[in-house]
């Protein structure tokens, strides 16, 4: 067995077979860890991420995270209910916008609104609180029906949606559009309907100010970010975990199937024999690696966009001044930038003694009003002091003392971060359960249409499942 690429899905793909006793397989990766968005690193010893750095609860539907919770110890049943271990849940404070001037908490800006924009929070919250009732939204989507109505949002913009509910108030629409940019890289205008209400309906649903938000859901999340989760699932992998491997061609023939990898390190070209691949790529790629590929993964990689990410690592010196309002938190947003604010990468630590930090600023390149038509150039042309520039001129607005205490920035772009849910993609991909085309069977967070850790998990582990009967 090969599977072809080391990220969640392929990860999970690996697990399944693990736990199904087949051991006679090997990963292919092309980076030099597995992982994909949801790797880790270090600036000046201190850990952050590249990429993911949360994991929020799954609910029932997401069960085979659930279990890859417990068996890593992260969640236990005591007297009848399931509990998470504290240290790996979000310590508070948990995230804060920097609006008119000062820390507020949450993200949703509420010092100094008028009483009409309350108005539109308290409309907003029925109506998500209604859709959720009436549609199935669920992670993962693929668990979701393909009803009339999830059908008729997944054909109209967000943006569209909200102008039929005459729901315009500016800071509404900011936060809408952040929300959308933080999950899916792109703005209102370009993601469906359907996708910006799921943001909202398949988890905690929307609170206005005043309203009782029940109990708060909870994310994990780790100074490394989601790499805490892949490292642990690349660990009992050994020697078959074949990093540095760019899978160039993968064919059928007659009696199994043929890949074909490029050795980054001997500079040889490696052709492996299996009877069966687990195709654990971006459908863009993999759509150019599979001879002959069949019509679901070509109507899957002609439907499918992808927006562009950078992520800068700035390690700070000395602890940040005080600002104005709620305290250091672990999201920390600014109101009306580009970027998506920054996570500190110590608000973890059991430590309490202030002292060096690294600062992780993400910046989506998938928006329209905020980048130009294609965000993909923007984020490889642009110099590394022009990011550096971009992320002083947003930080520095509630940090003025910022670019003194930064002794270095680290950046990491990726051209194809995540799937944007365009209108009409799911009605073109369907969302299918598991994808199976002779010996390939097929496994990535694409098929969903939607780039999170529980969707790539899922879709790896029955994509494993299957081969392993």
């Amino acid at each position: 067995m090969v599977i072809a690429g080391g990220g969640v899905a392929g990860l999970a793909a690996a697990r399944a077979l693990r736990l199904a006793g087949v051991d006679d397989f090997v990963l292919l990766e092309l980076e030099d860890s597995a992982g994909g968005n949801s790797r880790g690193g270090q600036v000046r010893g201190i850990t952050c991420p590249l990429g993911a750095h949360y994991l929020p609860v799954p609910g029932d539907e997401a069960r085979e995270v659930q279990d890859l919770l417990e068996e890593l110890g992260l969640r236990r049943r005591v007297a009848g209910r399931w509990e998470y271990d504290e240290r790996h849940l979000c310590h508070s404070p948990q995230e804060r916008l920097f609006f008119r001037g000062e820390w507020q908490d949450g993200l949703l800006p509420i010092h100094g609104v008028a009483e009409s924009t309350l108005a539109q929070y308290r409309s907003f919250s029925a109506r998500m609180a209604a859709l959720a009732r009436e549609a199935p939204f669920t992670i993962p989507v693929l668990r979701a029906p393909l009803s009339p109505a999830l059908l008729a949002l997944d054909a109209i913009s967000f943006e569209t949606w909200l102008d039929q509910q005459a729901l315009d108030d500016p800071q509404l629409r900011w936060y809408l559009d952040y929300c959308c940019r933080d999950d899916y890289g792109a703005g209102l205008g370009q993601v469906s309907a359907r996708a910006g209400i799921h943001y909202f309906a398949s988890r905690h649903g929307f609170h206005a100010p005043g309203e009782d938000p029940g109990e708060r859901d909870s994310v994990l999340t780790w100074p490394e970010g989601n790499a805490w989760l892949t490292r642990r699932l690349a660990a009992p992998l050994g020697e078959r975990l074949k990093t540095g491997h760019v899978v160039t061609r993968i064919s059928e023939s007659r009696g199994g199937v043929e890949v074909d990898a490029y050795d980054v390190a001997s500079h040889t070209f490696v052709r492996w024999q299996a009877e069966r691949c687990i195709v654990a790529l971006p459908v863009f790629v993999a759509v150019r690696a599979v001879e002959s590929p069949g019509k679901a993964l070509r109507v899957a990689a002609s439907a499918s966009s992808h927006a562009p990410w950078l992520v800068a690592n700035a390690h700070l010196r000395a602890p940040l001044a005080s600002s104005p309002g709620v305290p250091l938190s672990w999201d920390n947003v600014i109101y009306g930038t580009a970027g998506l604010g920054y996570v500190d990468a110590r608000h973890q630590s059991l430590d309490p003694t202030p002292g060096p930090t690294v600062l992780s600023w993400y910046r989506p390149l998938g928006a329209s009003g905020h980048d130009g038509p294609d965000g993909r150039r923007q984020l490889m042309d642009a110099s590394w002091a022009s990011w550096r520039d971009a992320l002083l001129g947003e930080l520095s607005v509630p940090h003025p003392d910022i670019a003194a205490l930064i002794s270095r920035i680290d950046i990491t772009r990726h051209g194809h971060a995540m799937a944007v849910p365009t209108p009409g993609l799911l009605a073109r991909i369907g969302a299918p359960e598991l994808v199976v085309d002779g010996r390939l069977v097929y496994a990535h967070a694409d098929w969903s249409g939607y780039s999170i850790f529980e969707e790539a998990f899922i879709r790896g582990h029955l994509a494993g499942e299957h081969s392993a009967r």
